[in-house]
């Protein structure tokens, strides 16, 4: 980590808070996360003359934003280049037409991509552009006009190193090994966070306790990842959106996940080449035996088949949409073979499906057209795929586990991949707390689709929004030492509490369970909340859920001589929160008479399956599950957005703004030790209307920088 590991190092000053002399850094802002919005945030604060902000994070160089990616990572943007027309109320138009996305979210991220996008050239990411300087563009999916543009797999990554360089050369601190315990509030504010030092002893001499003052919080901790065992998060990527929702934050549109294709190991979504190249699908059981070349037993035509793998590369996401008679009828077959039938799925990349030789004449025009142009009208999908795009043969030789797919099978699921709601955001990217900022993943400023690369743009726009803010409106000094002890107290004596007790058992002689509840709450999601959804299956998950976090006080047990097992003790709560809410989240969505949109299929009885052929392809003729049955939403909620919170117990409802009341279930108990999760639903923010008299504006800004 370099200079941030000496940084870091500085010694903090010290507060005593329920009788523990505990190490406390000072700032008016931490940002939480250094992933590209984390960082992004530190600098615009920089900029903007507000320097005495500190960063924190579990792990430095861990994070979706540093070690994911795909064939060609996407970057979202206004258009700067051609002669296509552009604008930015068209690009907001672009966003809002997602369907449940709030309009003035919409206008920032138009107004602010630009502005964001320059920024990130200026500090060295390489977009490519003409010899007349013209940033170029490419269409992707949703997506108008040509406003996409990428460095290719590893966009992001380049976004968080210029970005982190950047951070470096301001001096801001940065504090790594720091698992978020709990967010602490004051009258109703942010008034600091509570973390664990992950990389010191719990038996040691030090504290492994740091507490955080400051006035505003940016919450750039990626979105909740550690929820789904079938994830193509990488390793390290958990999110910690529990904490918030603990500390009263709301969230929005959680019920909008993004699933697709994606190898498991290592993990990487697999579009593009990797589809456009036309590999084979197959499954085995679990000891990879009995190969079957599944997808010919739904899909009966040869060149349907291929053409159909082939748009997988455009149309990478799981789309409900395209799920009837579409590209995303091969993630649901893919889905049957590992959820329902309990087999592994691979990807062939060293023969041809179906057939020995590959049938040029039988690809649609589209697949033909773009293969016959890129020269790939030939050979084995390998031998295709190192002729259009060898980096993606490479990119798997250089992981670890290193798989050739030369001589090698890629096992690939349908896994999570983004989540497009979140913590509730304002047009400023401030949640309904003030004082804390969700920014990039964390953040629920997405509707139910966007445009591929919207989220990197979302990120810089937000961390941008956010720092502007701050810097207008919300630069008064932390509590002092006695304030802050006092918010403090109650927040560090439940953390230590909760630690001893459940070291005290391992002690004891229970064994340590932190592992197995990890993985129990991570596969009961993936097996009953992923992108096949039914009421029932919801309603299982919710019932285990709740009971698992009604009982974590007494029931986690860690072994005290483990920092890992210390640290799950506080990551397992977190995450059985968040899925807590996120169930009741999608209970709550069919309830409201929410039906298949986006990445999901809501299981509808009365609705219809897919369409499958039993003709000359199929072995026998294929039966799909009832669970695949399915009506689509057609845009019925498109309108309205959903807001879910979570009730501490005893606690009591929480105020709404306006005329759409806060509510609990009907069998809700407000006294339930694992809280009570509230819902409203609202209509959706337009886009703002116009405001383009130079004058007015002028004079708005010159007088208060038009931030309200």
């Amino acid at each position: 980590m370099g200079r941030h590991e000496e940084r870091s190092s500085e010694a903090p000053g010290t507060v005593t808070v329920a009788g523990l002399e505990v190490p406390v850094v000072t700032a008016t802002t931490v940002v939480v996360g250094t992933g590209s919005a984390g960082f992004c945030a530190a600098d615009r604060l920089w900029e903007l003359g507000q320097t005495d902000v500190v960063m924190l994070a579990d792990k430095v160089h861990a994070g979706a934003s540093r070690n994911a990616g795909s064939d060609k990572q996407t970057y979202y943007k206004l258009t700067l280049s051609g002669g296509d027309g552009d604008s930015v109320h068209e690009m907001a138009t672009t966003l809002f037409a997602g369907g449940a996305m709030d309009g003035d979210n919409a206008l920032a991220e138009a107004a602010l991509s630009a502005r964001a996008f320059l920024r990130l050239c200026d500090l060295g990411v390489p977009f490519p552009q003409n010899r007349w300087g013209e940033f170029i563009g490419y269409k992707t999916d949703h997506d108008p006009r040509r406003r996409a543009t990428s460095v290719g797999p590893y966009t992001s990554r380049t976004m968080v190193e210029k970005l982190e360089a950047k951070v470096a050369r301001n001096g801001t601190r940065v504090f790594g090994e720091c698992r978020v315990v709990d967010v602490i509030t004051r009258d109703g504010e942010v008034a600091g966070l509570l973390a664990l030092r992950t990389d010191v002893p719990h038996d040691g001499e030090r504290s492994p306790w740091l507490l955080f003052r400051c006035t505003n919080l940016v919450y750039a901790t990626g979105g909740p990842a550690g929820m789904y065992a079938t994830r193509v998060f990488p390793n390290g990527q958990w999110g910690a959106s529990g904490a918030a929702y603990r500390a009263g934050v709301q969230g929005k549109n959680l019920t909008e996940w993004q699933f697709g294709l994606a190898s498991t190991k290592p993990r990487w979504n697999v579009s593009g080449s990797y589809m456009q190249v036309l590999p084979r699908f197959v499954s085995t059981d679990a000891e990879g035996g009995d190969e079957r070349e599944f997808l010919t037993e739904a899909i009966d035509d040869y060149g349907r088949l291929l053409s159909m793998v082939f748009l997988k590369g455009y149309q990478w996401p799981f789309d409900i949409r395209k799920a009837r008679d579409g590209s995303s009828l091969i993630d649901l077959l893919v889905y049957r073979e590992t959820v329902l039938r309990g087999r592994r799925v691979f990807l062939d990349f060293r023969r041809n499906p179906v057939r020995e030789q590959l049938d040029p004449s039988a690809l649609s025009d589209e697949a033909r057209e773009y293969l016959d142009r890129a020269g790939c009208l030939f050979g084995t999908p390998i031998q295709r795929l190192r002729h259009l795009n060898e980096p993606a043969y490479q990119f798997y030789l250089d992981k670890n586990p290193y798989v050739d797919l030369e001589t090698d099978l890629l096992e690939v699921d349908v896994c999570a991949q983004h989540n497009n709601g979140g913590l509730l955001v304002d047009a400023w990217w401030q949640a309904n707390l003030p004082g804390f900022f969700p920014v990039g993943e964390a953040g629920g400023a997405h509707g139910v689709y966007r445009p591929g690369g919207a989220a990197l743009n979302s990120g810089q726009v937000g961390a941008t929004r956010a720092a502007i803010y701050i810097a207008a409106r919300r630069g008064d000094a932390p509590p002092d030492d006695a304030t802050f002890a006092a918010a403090a107290a109650p927040v560090l004596q439940a953390a230590v509490g909760l630690t001893e007790a459940a070291t005290g058992r391992h002690s004891a002689g229970a064994a340590d369970n932190t592992a197995d509840l990890l993985t129990g709450v991570q596969e009961l999601m993936s097996a009953k909340a992923g992108p096949v959804r039914s009421a029932e299956s919801i309603a299982e998950a919710l019932a285990a859920v709740r009971s698992l976090l009604a009982r974590y006080p007494q029931d986690v047990v860690a072994d005290p001589g483990s920092r890992r097992a210390v640290n799950r003790v506080f990551l397992v709560r977190d995450i059985l929160t968040s899925a807590y809410v996120y169930l009741s989240a999608m209970a709550d969505y069919v309830a409201h008479g929410g039906r298949s949109r986006g990445s999901v299929l809501y299981t509808d009885r009365a609705g219809e399956l897919p369409h499958v052929g039993h003709g000359p392809l199929a072995d026998t003729e294929l039966e799909l599950p009832e669970e695949f049955r399915f009506a689509l939403d057609g845009g019925a909620l498109d309108e309205e957005i959903q807001e879910v919170g979570w009730v501490a117990p005893g606690a009591t409802l929480p105020e709404a703004p306006d005329e759409h009341a806060w509510r609990a279930g009907a069998d809700a108990d407000l006294d339930d030790p694992a809280g009570t999760p509230v819902f409203r639903w609202r209509p959706r923010r337009p886009i703002p209307a116009d405001d383009d008299f130079f004058e007015n504006v002028w004079r708005e800004f010159r007088e208060h920088g038009n931030v309200p």
